[in-house]
């Protein structure tokens, strides 16, 4: 059996190390990938903003999952003290006994194998295998496999690899920039984002697309609308941009879903109550797509608020969230009677925008024969207050 070992951070896990899984497993004709991330390393500080390794370990999993062969192992992870190779390759030795263990490294690992704990014996037990970045790595891997083989008796096998002109290290620095998606599966993309791991905050066009894809076509417009009012709005007011931006393109996310649907929603995060009256019924998506923009998106407690309270305001508003409101009432897609002077009002007075939006619904549910929200009254009253 031919059983390959490929260790790391995998902090985070990107493009570059899958497809180094798969040429592996391609030219090495292994039985096994073991992939291996790394827990406790004893060689190098864990950066700051680090996952712990257990959430490095699902990234593992999620992200080679569809690599052939491959076995995600928590062999290193789920020690709480320092872990070396060669204490893994020995596990691995005695769990497959007679196996060939090639271990898998990249170019500047490699060239510092003599000074792994234990060398000589990790270099019995396996078959260094090395992945060349071209012309530049291929002097100094020949002359270090030289040294393997005279010193060591371990004969290097080398495996030329397209580059991924990209490295774990850049990755997080991107991150919070909104940069580095195309160098990260979308799978591990979703996964980050979610859990705003690394400070990250999602690509816009990325969370865009995500966004609009859960809007019914023709409401698109009405949220692109949205998006470019609250950032009108945020920077007069002198309101985070971000902040602002990413509210609005979430807003509408639950919008086409079905009262059913939004209950279903409201039950799984046991904030259903026993009964929702008819009027109330096409409120629900602001509540459920505060939730799930953030567990989807992993949006910040001021953004999920604004979203929440999109369509009847509260009292005590933030200013996010009257920017909000108000940037779904005024967007340049509505055309309605009085709608021009709202627009004025919001870039001169925004406490005030807020109340004439407030009692122009009002005065729109009681003409149609709706009983307003109380939660819309309590904030005309707390503003006109």
């Amino acid at each position: 059996m031919k059983i390959g070992v490929f260790g790391g951070a995998f902090n985070p896990p990107h493009n570059g190390h899958v497809q180094s899984a798969e040429t592996a497993v391609r030219e090495l004709g292994l039985d096994i990938l073991m992939v291996i991330p790394s827990g406790t390393p004893p060689h190098k500080d864990v950066p700051e903003n680090t996952p712990s390794a257990g959430i490095r370990y699902e990234m593992a999993c999620i992200a080679f999952g569809g690599v052939k062969n491959a076995v995600i192992s928590d062999i290193e992870v789920k020690k709480l003290t320092a872990c070396y190779t060669v204490d893994t390759v020995r596990t691995i030795t005695r769990d497959h006994p007679g196996a060939e263990i090639f271990l898998i490294v990249g170019t500047d690992m490699y060239l510092t194998l003599t000074m792994w704990k234990d060398a000589q014996a990790l270099l019995k037990a396996v078959t260094p295998v090395v992945f060349s970045r071209g012309f530049a790595d291929k002097a100094r891997i020949s002359e270090h496999s030289q040294v393997l083989l005279d010193n060591y008796g371990a004969a290097t096998i080398t495996i030329n690899n397209d580059i991924v002109d990209i490295s774990s290290t850049q990755l997080r620095k991107s991150l919070p920039r909104r940069e580095g998606l195309g160098y990260i599966p979308d799978t591990i993309y979703q996964y980050i984002i979610r859990g705003r791991f690394y400070g990250a905050k999602p690509d816009w066009n990325w969370l865009r697309g995500r966004a609009h894809s859960m809007l019914a076509p023709e409401r698109v417009a009405h949220v692109t609308g949205c998006e470019e009012a609250a950032l009108l709005l945020a920077e007069r007011w002198s309101v985070d941009l971000d902040d602002a931006r990413e509210a609005a393109i979430l807003h509408d996310i639950t919008k086409k879903n079905t009262p059913a649907e939004n209950l279903e929603i409201l039950e799984r995060y046991a904030a259903a109550p026993g009964w929702i009256e008819p009027a109330e019924e096409k409120l629900l998506h602001s509540k459920t797509g505060a939730l799930l923009a953030r567990e989807m998106f992993g949006v910040s407690d001021a953004v999920a608020d604004a979203i929440k309270w999109h369509t009847t305001g509260r009292a005590g508003m933030s200013k996010l969230e009257k920017i909000i409101y108000l940037a779904d009432y005024i967007e340049p897609t509505r055309d309605f009677s009085g709608v021009e002077d709202l627009r004025d009002l919001a870039y001169t007075d925004v406490d005030r925008a807020v109340v004439m939006g407030l009692e122009m619904s009002v005065a729109d549910m009681v003409e149609r024969g709706i009983k307003p929200n109380r939660v819309t009254f309590d904030a005309l009253n707390d503003l006109k207050d």
